[in-house]
């Protein structure tokens, strides 16, 4: 895929393509069959190498990076679980850029997916008038990437059928896919490469359970929210600031607004204070990325709306807007934050904040 300044957000391989040929071209360190770069190299993509101006890209544990490449190196399948917004689904595309160079190969996972969807369908005009050919043949996300020897992702696997979920038994172990309708020739045998990152969120792992045949062909690793705060406020303004100037905004929020914004969203998350006093938590999860979100509408609103900086107030809108979904409960929570934690803070843009506590209505 090459490159496109109007695209809304191209894949990794994309927007990285400089530092992934850069790394090529230095890599000499063993790599595994199918792989385009080493693990070693794959390890400097994600987690960044200043000496070779390789930026860091994903904000979590090393050994988290270096268990999920052995566990693609030796063929097992990996399961990336965690919290909403922990940047399971950028590590899975990190991953596959790096190996493979494709990140593409995508399926969503829902209570709609079939499993054609997954495996094949057919071009049905093609297949009244020829009957089933190669020719007919559709192949989807993980007929391709068996076929090209790549990575296929496959996002909120618990959110499909069980069904869906098991027909990736046989690929996973015995690495072939059976297409019975092109007889003799329909036995397709994954080429070396091909592999399958999945992930699911804590919140949807219940929606359907899988099963214990696919839990024995996947590596589960566990993707935990940013402990810290210092990393978390300088992921969010990076995050924020390349996500405003692609949408036209010159100037990102102030920087005590964005401290304020990460503190919030800890504090209302966790229910605890910065302080170690225990709070009301909401019932919705706010992520880093959601995190990230709001930090960017409020840049947005403050340039095409206001014209001016952004204020406490415009922070206490996009809080709302992103925190209270459709629990009614969660309103009341956020004013009683305002109201009980926010009004003790010192600082102007602390009570500016308690200040615009109206703008919640209730």
């Amino acid at each position: 895929m090459s490159a496109d300044k109007n695209l809304q957000r191209p894949p990794a391989e994309v927007v990285h393509a400089d530092e992934l040929q850069k790394l090529a071209k230095s890599d000499k360190d063993p790599r595994p069959v199918g792989w385009q770069l080493s693990p070693r190299a794959v390890r400097k993509f994600i987690l960044g190498d200043e000496r070779l101006g390789i930026t860091e890209k994903f904000v979590g544990n090393p050994s988290l990076v270096d268990r999920a490449m052995v566990a693609l190196a030796t063929n097992r399948g990996l399961m990336l679980v965690g919290e909403p917004g922990t940047a399971k689904s950028l590590l899975s595309e990190l991953l596959c850029a790096a190996i493979c160079g494709d990140s593409t190969l995508t399926i969503q996972g829902g209570a709609a997916t079939t499993e054609d969807q997954i495996k094949y369908a057919w071009n049905y005009a093609l297949l009244l008038a020829e009957g089933p050919t190669e020719r007919s043949l559709v192949p989807a996300p993980l007929l391709r990437a068996m076929r090209e020897g790549r990575i296929v992702r496959f996002e909120e696997i618990t959110r499909c059928p069980p069904e869906v979920q098991d027909a990736l038994l046989s690929m996973l172990s015995d690495k072939v896919m059976a297409i019975p309708e092109l007889g003799d020739e329909g036995m397709v045998f994954a080429r070396d490469g091909f592999n399958l990152i999945a992930t699911a969120n804590t919140r949807d792992r219940g929606v359907n359970e899988m099963s214990a045949a696919l839990k024995r062909r996947l590596n589960f690793e566990t993707v935990f929210p940013i402990p810290d705060f210092e990393t978390e406020l300088a992921l969010v303004k990076t995050a924020a600031e390349r996500e405003l100037t692609r949408a036209g905004v010159p100037r990102p929020p102030p920087d005590d607004l964005l401290k304020m914004l990460v503190m919030a969203f800890r504090e209302l998350r966790t229910g605890e204070t910065s302080e170690g006093q225990a709070m009301d938590r909401l019932s919705t999860i706010l992520s880093t990325a959601e995190c990230v979100s709001v930090a960017v509408a409020l840049g947005v609103r403050s340039h095409f709306l206001s014209g001016g900086e952004a204020t406490a107030a415009d922070l206490l809108d996009c809080i709302a807007g992103a925190a209270v979904k459709d629990d009614a409960e969660d309103r009341k929570r956020l004013r009683r934050y305002l109201e009980q934690r926010v009004a003790r803070r010192k600082g102007l843009r602390w009570k500016e904040l308690h200040a615009a506590r109206g703008r919640l209505g209730g």
